[in-house]
């Protein structure tokens, strides 16, 4: 499948849609009642205010300073629209602020400054330093950027950055060590090529420098040509690399060069400047949407060499994410003055260092790979790897401390450490996890009801995104009217009807198939075949065939409308007696998995206990270990009545079956979900000083009921129900799902059959499928 951009429609509508923009402020203390609001403003609020005038460093101890960071741009070079102006700045603004959020926990006010004049744009910034706890600079043209960034940094007492040209210095230094290491290359003996003499690029060489090459060593190349002596319009960091005359050229530069680092334009490389690079070439292609020179190009010619890119879709991509997020958190924590030279180098000797130890399973699952390790393809952790918060940061603080600009101490690493983790988004986590596995090996994924607006919204971003082959069920005409009316675009995706007479045939090879499945289960013949006129039954018998991976269905059916044919057609797992339903809530504490919200009206203790360990598998398959809490209205025997004894008695079940799950019960879901009171009153259990992320409910209507109040208030997002048992995925929607939702059930379809589906179809199997004889293009 060729991935495509995200279309202009798709992005206006995210940031349109409901409340405009990214971010909003949430108040962090309770404010609902007049003694609330009189400690959250006047009278209360004269307090700390006299405190602080008192003590102004308490203003770190009273505000959300400390916790707040400004993303300040005046819109002169933004991504690579150029000077749009501050107010077209502004989308980028607020996703910068999303991203220190989801990976950090760090607050964001994005402050976009019309004013052009350096010297005016820095006395604007320094006004602003009684509000926040850290400045990051975004997207200033060269070379005012140089000179903004070195003013703040004198003349203000808290940390400035200017991402775009330390974000990429540091990221890249990181894979450099590791780059050079794998090659058995000293850094002050390797000649480097550098194309592009931009803020960034000269960051990169400072930077470099710093770890021990030599200035002399280096070639540098600009829009003009090399950098020399006898050029006039050098600065004093640019003519620190200046060779002596002008008759280099980019060609000539990379004979026998042992680094290439670009970050200019796309396709400037060629094949013949790869080959006469010197042995164990090191290319870091940076340039970005197309990099210097293709992946495929440059591995193709050299087979020694190691090559980075800006890229997600190939190995060691250096993306600045893996750094300012982590560097702010550890500055902001010890409340550094400045981010100096040493907190950069530690920053970039922690991502070297964590690319070197061993990849949790969460990272190998969403990159599909079985081993990720330290080598040519992996010089740089990748950016969905949780350890970057607690392995960073500590290494930013420890270094400000030890470099005298830090104004508080961390005695306890461990403990903070921890903290760090408790601050990650584990729900964002998660998400982030499925579509990075979903992406890198995507399944045909069938849609019962494609005559829907939101089922064609959802199938276009699959298809582009990568994530899954869409194959759509329902009559074409009025298919085709709906995506032409919404501007969505089916090229790539077959549409198929299953009630047409041109498909007559693949309705008898399924109805003669799935009459041999059911003829002593009250189908004759006649009924096999005819009921293959009916969508959810054909889907389910692609899938069961495989001439489809996974199936979706059930936003406008009910739910025994679309499970029923899944039973019939394709049936359970084996050693499974009975499906279940479970429901993902994506809470503010992490996932939470609710069991069974669907299927099972009254489970008996042994059907309890086989539902807890089909969900303990689910669990397990999302990478997680499950932690499970088998749900009562009785804790550990205080009622002896039937319903709360035959938890007890499922349990012990589950444990005679799989003694090393953790689980325990039967308790009250407040006990469970809250380990002070468990700790307290229940010392015994096996779930004492674990963060319970499975509940298993005693019969339908309890888990049912739960799962409709927490996603009704508000308290998390609902990813379900999510079918387990069945041998096949088949997945249910919820009646009146959102775009959102569809998606997110489409990633865990995705996933679920790359479990269960040994075979993964090639583009060219896909092309030669009958479904696709129609498509425009695969």
């Amino acid at each position: 499948m060729q991935k495509k951009q995200l279309r202009k429609e798709q992005a206006l509508e995210y940031h349109s849609k409901g409340r405009p923009g990214k971010i909003e402020v949430v108040p962090t203390k309770e404010a609902k009642t007049q003694r609330d609001l009189s400690l959250a403003y006047s009278p209360g609020v004269a307090e700390p205010c006299k405190e602080i005038f008192k003590n102004v460093d308490d203003v770190y101890k009273y505000t959300a300073k400390g916790n707040l960071v400004a993303v300040i741009s005046n819109g002169t070079a933004v991504l690579g629209l150029g000077d749009i102006g501050p107010e077209a700045s502004k989308p980028v603004m607020e996703g910068k602020g999303v991203l220190f959020k989801i990976f950090a926990d760090i607050d964001v006010f994005d402050i976009e400054i019309n004013e052009k004049d350096p010297e005016k744009f820095v006395q604007i910034v320094k006004a602003l330093e009684p509000t926040f706890g850290g400045i990051n600079l975004e997207d200033i043209k060269a070379p005012e950027c140089f000179y903004i960034e070195t003013k703040l940094r004198e003349l203000l007492k808290i940390p400035v950055m200017h991402d775009d040209q330390h974000g990429t210095a540091i990221i890249s230094s990181a894979a450099l060590l590791n780059a050079l290491e794998v090659q058995k290359k000293k850094i002050d003996k390797v000649r480097f090529v550098i194309n592009g003499a931009g803020a960034a690029a000269m960051a990169c060489t400072k930077l470099y420098v710093a770890l021990g090459a030599k200035y002399e060593n280096f070639t540098l190349f600009d829009k003009d040509g090399v950098i020399h002596d006898e050029r006039t319009d050098l600065d004093d960091q640019k003519r620190l690399f200046a060779v002596k005359k002008g008759d280099w050229t980019l060609e000539k530069a990379m004979k026998d060069a042992d680094v290439f680092v670009g970050l200019s334009v796309g396709n400037v490389l060629t094949a013949e400047m790869i080959k006469s690079m010197a042995k164990k070439p090191i290319v870091f292609a940076m340039a970005n949407p197309d990099p210097e020179i293709s992946y495929e190009t440059a591995t193709e010619v050299r087979d020694d060499i190691i090559m980075a890119t800006g890229r997600s879709d190939y190995p060691n991509q250096v993306n600045n994410v893996l750094g300012f997020p982590f560097i702010f958190r550890g500055a902001l924590d010890v409340r550094a003055t400045q981010i100096n030279e040493a907190m950069k180098l530690a920053a970039v000797k922690s991502l070297a260092e964590l690319a070197k130890t061993p990849v949790p399973d969460i990272v190998n699952m969403a990159y599909n790979q079985k081993t990720i390790v330290f080598g040519p393809e992996y010089i740089i952790p990748k950016p969905l790897d949780p350890r970057l918060l607690s392995t960073v940061a500590p290494a930013v603080a420890r270094a400000a401390i030890e470099s005298g600009v830090a104004q508080i101490k961390i005695d306890n690493w461990d403990a903070y450490a921890i903290e760090l983790n408790k601050r990650l988004g584990l729900d964002n986590q998660l998400i982030r996890l499925l579509g990075s596995k979903a992406r890198n090996n995507p399944k045909r994924l069938v849609f019962a009801e494609a005559d829907n607006l939101k089922i064609l919204k959802v199938a276009q971003i699959l298809y582009d995104e990568g994530v899954a082959f869409p194959m759509l069920l329902g009559d074409e005409k009025k298919i085709r009217h709906i995506a032409g009316a919404n501007n969505i675009d089916l090229d790539g995706m077959p549409v198929i009807n299953p009630y047409n007479d041109e498909y007559e045939e693949q309705r008898k090879r399924f109805g003669e198939l799935f009459f041999q499945k059911r003829q002593r289960r009250g189908f004759n013949k006649y009924e096999a075949y005819k009921i293959m006129r009916d969508r959810n039954y054909f889907g389910c018998m692609m899938v069961e065939t495989g001439e489809a991976d996974a199936m979706i269905s059930g936003l406008t059916k009910n739910y025994p409308d679309t499970i029923r044919p899944a039973l019939q057609a394709i049936g359970t797992e084996e050693g499974v007696k009975k499906i279940a339903g479970m429901y993902l809530m994506l809470t503010k504490k992490g996932p939470l998995f609710l069991a069974d919200t669907t299927v099972n009206f009254n489970p008996t203790a042994e059907e309890l206990a086989d539902i807890t360990l089909l969900v303990a598998r689910e669990v397990q398959n999302f990478n997680l270990t499950p932690r499970i809490a088998m749900i009562s209205y009785s804790n550990f025997g205080t009622s002896d009545s039937a319903e709360a004894r035959l938890v007890a008695e499922a349990r012990s079940i589950v444990k005679q079956k799989n003694p090393s799950l953790i689980v325990d019960g039967e308790m009250q879901a407040s006990v469970a979900l809250n380990n002070d009171l468990l700790k307290e009153n229940y010392p015994f259990s096996e779930l004492v000083d674990q963060e319970v992320n499975t509940l298993v409910f005693p019969n339908l209507a309890a888990g049912n009921i739960a799962y409709n109040l927490l996603k009704e208030l508000g308290a998390a997002d609902a990813i379900g129900p999510i079918l387990l048992g069945l041998k096949k995925p088949v997945h249910v929607l919820q009646l009146g799902s959102s775009v959102r939702n569809i998606y997110n059930m489409a990633l865990v379809a995705v996933v679920d059959a790359q479990i269960k589906c040994e075979n993964s179809a090639s583009d060219e199997e896909l092309k030669k499928s009958p479904w696709w004889k129609r498509s425009k293009k695969v």
